[in-house]
C-alpha cells in the first residue's frame, strides 16, 4: 500500500492491515490472535506516521506473513537510519520507534540507495496466553 496525501493515509492503512490479518485467518487459515491483530496495527501507525512525517515522497508499507509472524515493512526516500531515543517519561512524542522495538519480536533497518526499509515483524499468537495471563 501507498502512503501518500494527509494523514488520513495512516488510518486507512491500519484498516487495511486488519484487513488483511483477517483474510489471512479466514481464506489460508492462518492463526491471528486478536492481541497480534493490535500490535500490527500500532506497528503499522507508527512506522507509517514515521514515514510521512520524515521523509518527503510517498512512502510504501508492506505486510507479509512469515513463519509465525506478520512482516511490516515501511519504505521511504531518507537514506538516514532513524534513532530510537532512551527512555525519557517526560519526554513528548518521538517515542514511536520504541513502540515498535517493545512491540516486535524483530526490528531492523535497511539502508538503500533510494531511501530505507524498516521492517519489524509481530508475532500471530497471543504470548499473554501462552505465559497463562489473561488480556
Amino acid at each position: 500500500m501507498q502512503l501518500s496525501g494527509d494523514t488520513s493515509c495512516i488510518a486507512a492503512a491500519r484498516r487495511l492491515a486488519a484487513e488483511f490479518l483477517t483474510r489471512a485467518g479466514t481464506e489460508q487459515h492462518v492463526a491471528v490472535a486478536a492481541h497480534a491483530l493490535g500490535l500490527t496495527q500500532l506497528v503499522v501507525s507508527e512506522l507509517g506516521t514515521n514515514a510521512r512525517r520524515h521523509a518527503p515522497g510517498p512512502a510504501l508499507m508492506e505486510l507479509r506473513i512469515t513463519d509465525s509472524t506478520v512482516e511490516v515493512t515501511a519504505q521511504d526516500s531518507v537514506p538516514v537510519r532513524p534513532t530510537i531515543h532512551a527512555s525519557d517519561p517526560q519526554r513528548i512524542g518521538r517515542h514511536g520507534l520504541e513502540i515498535v522495538a517493545a512491540a516486535a519480536e524483530d526490528f531492523y533497518v535497511r539502508l538503500e540507495e533510494t531511501g530505507k526499509r524498516v521492517t519489524a515483524h509481530i508475532a500471530l499468537g497471543d504470548k499473554r496466553k501462552l505465559l497463562g495471563e489473561e488480556s
